[in-house]
């Protein structure tokens, strides 16, 4: 499991640090809160490692809830996804995401 994680990490962080350095636009949610391409890219990188590897196990990811896509976990172990943490920062140019 653990190879997994570390495959998806690394693949999703360098597409985040693609789009960093290629420019980005800022969208908001509902929530207010921002989301860039990066944001979602890593977020479909990841999700493609998960269901590769764990088909069986559902997913609850950021950006897939923001747009309604809220899977059962009723009694259910799954994994939970921020595929960005600290986009607000990102935005920003800061390095603290």
């Amino acid at each position: 499991m653990l190879r997994t994680f570390e495959k998806a990490a690394l693949e999703a962080g360098r597409a985040i640090i693609t789009v960093l350095r290629e420019g980005f636009p800022v969208a908001m949610k509902a929530d207010a809160s921002p989301v860039t391409v990066a944001d979602e890219e890593a977020e479909r990188i990841i999700l493609a490692h998960l269901a590769r590897d764990y088909p069986e196990i559902p997913v609850v990811a950021e950006e897939s809830v923001a747009a309604g896509k809220v899977p059962d976990i009723a009694g259910r172990g799954f994994f939970l996804v921020d595929p960005l943490d600290g986009t607000r920062e990102f935005v920003d140019g800061r390095q603290e995401f």
